[in-house]
C-alpha cells in the first residue's frame, strides 16, 4: 500500500529545489557547448513529476520555469509554460515512473526535454535573440537538449534506486543481516 504524504512530497521537493536552483546560478552558466547550457530547471522538474506527478509536479513545473525565466535575460513566461506542459504530459499518471520502470521513463524525458529545448530555442529566435534557424537547432538546442540529458543521468539513477518513499533524500537506513533481511543491525 502506498502512502501519500504531502509533507514529505513538498519537504523533499524543496530540498531538490534548493539543489538544483544553486546549480542553475552557480554551475549551468559556466558549462556550454555551443550556446546550449543545461537547464536544472527542467530536471528539477522532470524528478518531480517522474517520482510524483499529478497536480503537484505541475505546480513545481510551473515554478521552476518561473525561476529559470526570472534568473535569465529570456521573456517571462516561456520557460514556465513549456516546463508546465512538459510536467503536464511526464506526470499524467501520478505514480513513481522512475522506480516502476526505469527506461520508459527515461525515453519520455528525453522526447519532452528536446521538445523543451527546441521550443524554448525557436521562440527566442522569433524574439530576436538568435540569428539563424542553424544557430537555433544546431548551436542552443542540439548541445542543450545533449548537456541537459547528461546531467539528467545522475539524478535519474539516484532517485530510480530509493526505497520505496518517493523523493528520498538520501536518509541512511539500517543493514539487517541474517537469512530473511532479520537480525541485528
Amino acid at each position: 500500500m502506498q502512502v501519500n504524504n504531502t509533507h514529505k512530497h513538498r519537504r523533499d521537493s524543496a530540498a531538490l529545489a534548493g539543489v538544483c536552483l544553486v546549480l542553475q546560478i552557480a554551475v549551468a552558466p559556466y558549462l556550454a557547448v555551443g550556446n546550449g547550457h543545461i537547464n536544472f530547471a527542467l530536471i528539477f522538474c522532470a524528478i518531480v513529476t517522474l517520482t510524483v506527478g499529478g497536480s503537484w509536479g505541475v505546480l513545481c513545473g510551473f515554478l521552476s520555469g518561473l525561476v529559470f525565466d526570472l534568473s535569465t535575460t529570456g521573456p517571462v513566461g516561456l520557460m514556465a509554460l513549456l516546463l508546465t506542459s512538459a510536467a503536464f504530459v511526464m506526470g499524467m499518471e501520478s505514480r513513481n515512473r522512475l522506480q516502476d520502470d526505469s527506461s520508459a521513463a527515461m525515453i519520455l524525458f528525453f522526447m519532452t526535454c528536446l521538445a523543451v529545448s527546441v521550443s524554448y530555442n525557436l521562440a527566442m529566435f522569433l524574439v530576436g535573440e538568435a540569428h539563424s534557424v542553424v544557430d537555433v537547432l544546431f548551436l542552443r538546442s542540439l548541445p542543450s537538449f545533449i548537456l541537459t540529458s547528461v546531467a539528467f543521468l545522475p539524478f535519474a539513477w539516484r532517485y530510480s534506486k530509493g526505497s520505496s518513499h518517493t523523493l528520498s533524500m538520501g536518509v541512511p537506513t539500517k543493514k539487517r543481516s541474517g537469512k530473511y533481511g532479520a537480525g541485528t543491525p
